[in-house]
């Protein structure tokens, strides 16, 4: 595909994450970060100048046309993700963009079949897969030590709506216009950890979408949802009325269970040991105990080191670079797109919902 030379990277959009997908274009040698824009000139002009790209623009259409970049990294809101994209393919660049990659399943059909026709990739961010907790998990079911999967739970709670940017009356996010409101942003996650540990397709699904507070804004503000493969049963629950914040991701095999929390990161892993089932809990004790001794001097270090949850996106960047380079296959595939975007329209059907 591009296989020899550096490929010409782009980025529109300038906010948080941004910062994480630039610091991987900086940090890899063969890529060359050609320019960022942002509709603000002094934010694009100051994420460009700290992360060495060549130009800052605040025309996402002007430096498609003028710097042509192999690569385009789509990081705006998600109201604004299909025809940036649109854009993007129509000049020839492959696409990484952030979730939701379209508002529906339709959308990104129609995005995708746009890149195939023009030999062109297109990558949603799935980046929570990638972090070591949950790659931790899978090795663990790959290996066995699980044994065959039947509960997955994947759990987030956050303190949204009395502050911050979805909270703002004055200037209303316009995630807010999303099909299930600003949950929206925060589905995509959900979905594709929980359908990781899901094998097969999914054929009940039972979604409680409530608003429990007054805030005007909101559309939602509690999902709870069960979603059921055959035997194995997943939960998914995003909560904004539960403290403090976190993301909890619990898999359930028929020997034994494992449980992270990507906002705290630890793995705590309970199976069958060498001393029988007598002894077996309380070794899982005894080494979980260990285990939550060394995450609590690692969390220290990552807040001083100011690391955060979005660890795992240096790595699905890596290998989808390498992709790009090798014209190998994403690491995030078309099926685990189309799987996600398919969970999310089906629990916002209202013929799913209780």
């Amino acid at each position: 595909m591009t296989s020899g030379k550096k490929l010409r990277a782009a980025v529109i959009g300038t906010g948080k994450i941004s910062e994480e997908h630039l610091k991987y274009l900086k940090s890899d040698p063969q890529v060359d970060l050609i320019g960022v824009c942002d509709l603000s000139p002094s934010l694009a002009k100051y994420a460009a100048t700290r992360f060495g790209a060549a130009e800052a623009f605040t025309d996402s259409g002007v430096m498609l046309r003028t710097a042509k970049p192999d690569v385009v990294h789509v990081l705006t809101p998600p109201h604004t993700h299909v025809g940036i994209v649109t854009d993007a393919l129509s000049h020839g660049a492959h696409v990484v963009c952030e979730k939701p990659i379209a508002p529906q399943r339709q959308q990104f059909l129609d995005l995708w079949t746009m890149a195939q026709a023009k030999g062109l990739r297109l990558v949603e961010d799935h980046n929570y897969r990638f972090n070591e907790p949950i790659l931790a998990i899978e090795k663990l079911m790959n290996d066995g030590k699980l044994g065959a999967p039947r509960e997955v739970e994947v759990r987030m709670a956050l303190q949204i709506r009395g502050a911050g940017r979805y909270a703002d009356t004055s200037m209303p996010h316009p995630s807010h216009n999303l099909p299930a409101g600003v949950l929206h942003e925060f589905i995509s996650h959900l979905c594709y950890l929980a359908l990781r540990f899901i094998p097969g397709d999914v054929d009940r699904i039972a979604a409680g979408w409530s608003k429990h507070g007054t805030e005007p804004l909101f559309k939602f503000d509690d999902l709870d949802a069960l979603v059921m493969a055959g035997v194995v049963h997943g939960r998914i629950r995003f909560t904004t009325h539960a403290a403090p914040d976190t993301f909890m991701v619990t898999v359930r095999g028929e020997k034994g269970w494992a449980e992270t929390d990507l906002f705290q990161p630890y793995l705590r892993v309970t199976i069958p040991r060498k001393g029988g089932a007598q002894l077996s809990p309380l070794i899982n004790h005894y080494l979980n105990g260990k285990m939550f001794k060394r995450a609590a001097v690692r969390g220290f270090r990552n807040k001083i080191m100011q690391h955060t949850p979005y660890e795992g996106l240096k790595t699905f960047l890596g290998r989808t670079y390498e992709a790009f380079r090798t014209g190998g296959e994403p690491p995030v595939t078309y099926n685990d797109m189309d799987r996600a975007s398919r969970l999310i329209d089906a629990l916002l059907d209202e013929k799913n919902r209780v």
